[in-house]
């Protein structure tokens, strides 16, 4: 099993900046890629961006040149990182970091992490 928590969401200007992190814990060596969605009021949860284990990332096209998503690990936890810049009303969203132990196939989430960008 793997636990997935998420931090740094919080209320932000439109272009502004925030940094999302989350933490996966456990069985972290059956981690392969790990990937932050987002769902926002009334749609479905979609991918903002993922990670494989080797370090490529892959981004939404609504969101590529604005987020930066990024891993680093030590022995017992995975961490990911999303950098945010530039953010626009439409990135308003609760946010979750997810863990896969086959590329692409999610099945560890975190609670998400609500951003809110308003002026």
């Amino acid at each position: 099993q793997v636990q997935v928590t998420e931090s740094g969401g919080g209320l932000v200007q439109p272009g502004g900046s925030l940094r999302l992190s989350c933490s996966a814990s456990g069985a972290v060596f059956s981690i392969n890629s790990m990937g932050w969605y987002r769902q926002r009021p009334g749609a479905e949860r979609e991918l903002v961006a993922d990670i494989s284990s080797g370090g490529v990332a892959d981004y939404a096209e609504s969101v590529k040149g604005r987020f930066t998503i990024s891993r680093n690990n030590d022995r017992n936890t995975v961490y990911l990182h999303l950098e945010m810049n530039n953010l626009k009303v439409d990135d308003k969203a609760v946010y979750y970091c997810a863990a896969a132990p086959d590329p692409g196939q999610y099945v560890y989430w975190g609670q998400g992490t609500q951003v809110t960008v308003s002026s």
